[in-house]
């Protein structure tokens, strides 16, 4: 049963509650040197409206609303508005950025300032339905709205404020009656710090695929800002989960190495006291502790570093930050039981996925095996393996202790916390794990919780991406294509320019913040079937080389 924004909320307060959040440790002053050293110049580039447009009502549609074309962009700048009059401009594409417009009076001389509502939207339902009243738990200060008072007309404004956006609601709160407002270049300021356009596979792809790809690495390019942010609608933050995500797609497409290093270099110079490296830092208005420590991230970060040394060969940033690689994982192993098994307390969190009511301890279990892995062959590159020899026997003993504990012979699953809940995050991160004892049990496990009716299904991009990764790391490269192409196939066919937050197709309305207005429509853990498709060949036709070594989107 879908929660209410109501049991959301109660629930995210009842978690939060259970936090030990530890303070900051002291900044790494060298680590955030480097860091800033590395800040990216952010490219812009100019782009007009292509059309006016309203919002219909269509309620077969997923997200409620489908956009009518009215006028041409053009038809904007030979119009007046007067008090109580509204347009929406669209700009024809998903953006990061700023706008900007030349307010010039019509009809007589401005005899008084003009009050805006600006609403910005990702998709036609931010700008065909009200904002308000609002259900969400987190801060209503995220919704994307200004409300601005030019003074003097004519004037050229543009809005301090960055948004994500491909609409544009314009409303004319108040004005003399004595004149109207014309809009003259209006302009859309897009910025990234990516160096190139995404770049198409070749034409023997499937055009779905292809389609596929490019929304993929346009998610990448609007997220790539000075920092990896995960969201640039909302959170604006960089996350551990997110960047690993945003760096296998990098590597493959736009090969922004040298901002997954700076990123890197945040996370282990604003380390908690006790050394785990924090979910989240905020880049703005200076490096800062985020105060969100997540325990699978935390193991994501060794798996970052590791994946970072491998596409780039920088064997001195591996150096560098190989310390803070290991202390995540001395971290995480002092938190397993007496039989090396992890249970999730709620004492810090793990996010694994926001599905509601979902058993974490297996998934993140998994995580933490997969990242020992990861840190063993680090080591091995580095030249130090001898330094964590004495893990290999660890993840040995987390891999019997989950087969002995969490294989349930009888329905082919593995199941999670003292319900036996079957979750299929728990199946896929099991899976990349290593903890089956042979191909056929990993696929069957996957299998048979995808079937299961009452299996914990995932709501982010993010949780399917490990599902398919797994499937892939056991041979179901068919069912991993399938799985794309049900899921963010089905976020093209709603109309997605670049690719969401969180999304269900089954309730394409669902949000984990309690309202359809907090979600972001694009977000950096949804950027990865760019590297699915290019690194990891999924859906590459015969005869096609590898798009990730020959060069393309590079």
């Amino acid at each position: 049963m879908k929660p209410s924004p109501e049991q959301i909320a109660q629930a995210n307060a009842a978690e939060e509650a259970r936090r030990i959040n530890l303070p900051a440790g002291a900044p790494v002053e060298a680590y955030l040197r480097t860091a800033q050293a590395l800040i990216p110049a952010l490219n812009e580039r100019a782009i007009p409206p292509v059309a006016l447009v309203e919002a219909e009502p269509r309620p077969d549609l997923a997200l409620r609303h489908a956009m009518r074309r009215l006028a041409d962009g053009g038809e904007l700048a030979r119009r007046g508005w007067a008090e109580g009059s509204a347009f929406i401009a669209d700009f024809g594409e998903h953006l990061t950025g700023y706008l900007s417009f030349r307010a010039v009076p019509v009809g007589s001389v401005a005899d008084s300032p003009i009050r805006l509502r600006l609403t910005f939207g990702e998709v036609p339902t931010d700008v065909a339905e009200p904002l308000y009243p609002y259900s969400g738990w987190i801060s209503a200060a995220w919704l994307p709205e200004e409300i601005v008072t030019v003074d003097d007309l004519p004037a050229l404004f543009r809005v301090p404020r960055r948004h994500a956006f491909r609409y544009v609601k314009v409303e004319v709160l108040a004005a003399s009656r004595r004149f109207g407002v014309r809009f003259e270049a209006m302009t859309a300021h897009a910025v990234t710090s990516a160096r190139t356009e995404p770049s198409p596979l070749p034409e023997a792809y499937p055009d779905w695929i292809r389609q596929v790809d490019l929304v993929a690495q346009r998610t990448l390019r609007d997220c790539l800002q000075t920092a990896f942010e995960d969201g640039p609608r909302r959170d604006r933050r960089l996350w551990v989960g997110d960047l690993r995500l945003q760096a296998l797609a990098s590597y493959a497409t736009l090969r922004a190495d040298d901002v997954v290093k700076r990123c890197l270099y945040l996370f282990a110079g604003l380390p908690r006291s006790d050394g785990l490296v924090n979910g989240c830092v905020y880049e703005r208005p200076e490096p800062t502790y985020g105060d969100t420590t997540t325990l699978d991230y935390a193991a994501l970060f060794c798996v970052t570093l590791q994946e970072y040394v491998d596409a780039t060969g920088d064997l001195a940033c591996g150096r560098e930050l190989w310390p803070v690689a290991r202390r995540q994982v001395d971290c995480l192993l002092a938190r397993l039981d007496d039989t090396l098994l992890f249970h999730d307390t709620g004492e810090t969190w793990c996010f694994i996925d926001w599905a509601f009511g979902l058993d974490k301890s297996a998934a993140t279990h998994g995580v933490i095996v997969f990242a020992l892995r990861r840190m063993l062959a680090l080591a091995e590159r580095l030249e130090c393996a001898q330094e964590v020899a004495h893990y290999g026997p660890l993840v040995d003993g987390m891999a019997a202790a989950a087969r002995a504990q969490l294989f349930d012979a009888g329905r082919g699953v593995y199941t999670s916390g003292p319900e036996q809940q079957v979750s299929c995050a728990a199946q896929a991160w099991l899976v990349l794990a290593g903890i089956p004892e042979s191909r056929e049990e990993a696929q069957a496990a996957l299998r048979n919780a995808l079937a299961d009716p009452h299996a914990v299904r995932p709501i982010t991009p993010y949780a399917y991406h490990y599902i398919a990764e797994a499937m892939l790391a056991c041979g179901m490269e068919d069912e991993a294509l399938g799985l794309v192409r049900s899921y963010w196939g089905a976020m093209l066919d709603a109309g997605a320019d670049t690719f969401w937050e969180a999304f269900d197709p089954a309730d394409p309305l669902a949000s984990p913040y309690g309202d359809i207005h907090a979600n972001s429509y694009c977000h950096a853990w949804s950027c990865s079937p760019a590297w699915l498709f290019r690194a990891r060949g999924l859906g590459r036709p015969d005869g096609v080389a590898d798009a990730a070594s020959t060069g393309e989107g590079a």
